[in-house]
């Protein structure tokens, strides 16, 4: 039976099995590997403490989430590929109000990412 988001290791679980899905998927696995290159530990640990953050309210990210992802070639198709993912990810693993707030926010993220970098908006 499926529960809700509620520690820092279920955090590193959707964070794990998200990325490697990331890491196989072809649409997404040259831009995030051409990006992260060799920094995917640094990465991983980045996404943990963002999570944390927004989910169990551990003030431990500080930083401005669009400025790494701002100069990236993306468009829609990127985006909903990267949202259809997170959400496989969240509802495999999770359910609940923690688990419906990280799709809410995946989606917040996703709509104002695609705006700012298509606007080229100053970050």
């Amino acid at each position: 039976m499926k529960k809700d988001i509620t520690c820092n290791n279920d955090i590193k679980l959707i964070v794990d099995l998200f990325y490697s899905k990331i890491r196989k998927d072809s649409l997404l696995k040259d831009v995030f590997n051409q990006s992260i290159q060799d920094g995917w530990p640094r990465h991983l640990e980045r996404m943990y403490s963002f999570w944390e953050t927004v989910l169990l309210f551990k003030k431990s990210y500080y930083k401005n989430p669009l400025i790494p992802h701002a100069k990236l070639t993306v468009d829609s198709d990127h985006f909903k590929r990267w949202l259809s993912l997170f959400f496989e990810t969240v509802d495999g693993l999770f359910v609940g109000e923690k688990a419906e707030k990280s799709k809410w926010q995946a989606c917040r993220m996703a709509e104002m990412f695609q705006k700012k970098m298509n606007s080229n908006a100053k970050i």
